[in-house]
C-alpha cells in the first residue's frame, strides 16, 4: 500500500496548496536530495527509486521550486510559448492564464510572436536554439503542421491546445468542440429556429471543421434540411464576420439566426443587424464561441459557448512542466490529452423567433 499523499504545511502549521520537495520524498519514502537527482536526470539513482519518485510527482502534481534544482545544480526551467491569434481577447486571456500559472510554477516562460506563413519555422528553430525545455502552442498554432514537426523532430516536448484533432506524439488540452456546437445549436433549434446561420472558422484550423460538423449534426438530429445558402466562412477575425454575416442577411431567405464559430465574427455580425436597422435580439438571434471578454462589452452581450481559456493555458504549463520532469527523470513522454468543460452561457443575444401576423386576406 503507497502513502495517501497530504497536502504540504506552511511554516504555521496551515495547508498550502503547493507541494515541495519534502513532500514528495515522504510520499515515495526516500530523501529529498535523491529527489532531486531525480529531477535532474542523474544517473545515481536505481530504476526502481526513479520510478517511485516520478509517480510521487505525479501524484501530487509537482513542479520543482527553485531551492531544489539550486540544490543539485539545476538552472531554472524555460518554457517557451509561441502565439498567432487573429483574437486580441482570446490571445489576453490566454497569456494571463499562461503567465499566472508559470509564476505559480516558478518557471520562465518566453513568449515570443510566429505568425503563420511569415517564417513559422524560422521562428520555431530560434526558440528551440533559445534552449527552452518545452513549447505550448496555441490556436492556430497548434494546428501548424511546420511548427509541430520542427519541435518533434528536435525532441522538445510539446503541449497543443486548442486543437480539433491532437497529434499523438504532443500533449493537448482541448474542450469537446464537436459536442460544444451541437448543444449551441440545438439550443438554437430549441428555441423556435428552423433557419440557423453558421460561420465556419478558419479552415487551416481542425477545430473549425468539429464546430462545423457539431452543427451539421444538431440540424440533422432536429430533422432540418441541411441548406448550404446557411453555411459560410469566416476567419476567426471580426472583418471575416462582417463579410459572412452580410452574406448570410443577403440571401433571399435569411438565417432568423446566426451562430459563429468565434466571439469575434459573432460581434461583427451584431454589428452588422445594427447597421440594417434589425434589432438583436428582436429580429435575429446572435450567438458565438469563446466567451472571450469581447462576448460582454459589446451590446446585448452575446450568448456563447465558454470556452475555458485561461483554465486551458494554465492547464498546458502544468502538462508541460509535468512533462520535462518526467523526462528529466528518465520517462518516457506520456503525452497526456487533458479534455476540460464546456458551458453554454446565456445572455442578452438569443431569443425565439419574432412572431409575425399572418397577412390579411382580402374579400
Amino acid at each position: 500500500m503507497g502513502k495517501e499523499p497530504r497536502k504540504p504545511r506552511t511554516a504555521t502549521g496551515r495547508r498550502s496548496g503547493a507541494p515541495t520537495i519534502s513532500d514528495v520524498a515522504t510520499l515515495a519514502g526516500v530523501s529529498p536530495m535523491t529527489v532531486s537527482r531525480v529531477i535532474n536526470g542523474e544517473a545515481k539513482v536505481r530504476d526502481a527509486t526513479r520510478e517511485t519518485v516520478n509517480a510521487a510527482i505525479a501524484t501530487l502534481h509537482y513542479a520543482p521550486n527553485r531551492a531544489a534544482r539550486s540544490l543539485a545544480g539545476g538552472g531554472q526551467m524555460r518554457i517557451g510559448l509561441l502565439y498567432s491569434n487573429p483574437s486580441s481577447a482570446y490571445l489576453s486571456e490566454f497569456l494571463v492564464g499562461s503567465l499566472e500559472q508559470a509564476s505559480r510554477s516558478d518557471v520562465q516562460l518566453v513568449v515570443e510572436k510566429c505568425d503563420i506563413g511569415d517564417h513559422e519555422i524560422e521562428v520555431a528553430e530560434h526558440m528551440i536554439r533559445s534552449g527552452v525545455d518545452g513549447v505550448i502552442l496555441p490556436p492556430p498554432l497548434c494546428d501548424s503542421r511546420g511548427v509541430l514537426d520542427t519541435l518533434i523532430a528536435a525532441g522538445v516536448p510539446t503541449v497543443v491546445v486548442a486543437t480539433g484533432s491532437p497529434p499523438a506524439d504532443t500533449a493537448a488540452v482541448t474542450i469537446d468542440d464537436f459536442e460544444a456546437a451541437r448543444a449551441m445549436t440545438r439550443h438554437l433549434i430549441g428555441l423556435g429556429h428552423a433557419r440557423v446561420g453558421f460561420i465556419i472558422g478558419n479552415p487551416n484550423q481542425t477545430a473549425s471543421q468539429q464546430r462545423h460538423e457539431g452543427y451539421l449534426a444538431a440540424i440533422a438530429d432536429a430533422g432540418l434540411p441541411e441548406d448550404p445558402s446557411l453555411i459560410v466562412g469566416g476567419l476567426f477575425t471580426y472583418r471575416s464576420g462582417l463579410d459572412a454575416a452580410e452574406q448570410l442577411l443577403d440571401a433571399k431567405d435569411p438565417p432568423s439566426a446566426i451562430f459563429a464559430s468565434n466571439d469575434d465574427m459573432a460581434a461583427a455580425s451584431v454589428a452588422v443587424a445594427h447597421r440594417r436597422g434589425l434589432d438583436v435580439p428582436g429580429d435575429l438571434t446572435v450567438c458565438g464561441f469563446d466567451d472571450s471578454a469581447l462576448a460582454t462589452t459589446i451590446w446585448p452581450e452575446l450568448t456563447t459557448i465558454h470556452q475555458p481559456i485561461a483554465d486551458m493555458s494554465r492547464a498546458a504549463v502544468d502538462l508541460l512542466v509535468s512533462a520535462i520532469v518526467h523526462r528529466r527523470g528518465g520517462g518516457k513522454d506520456a503525452n497526456r490529452h487533458v479534455v476540460l468543460d464546456y458551458t453554454l452561457v446565456r445572455r442578452q443575444s438569443d431569443a425565439a423567433p419574432r412572431r409575425r401576423p399572418p397577412a390579411r386576406v382580402r374579400a
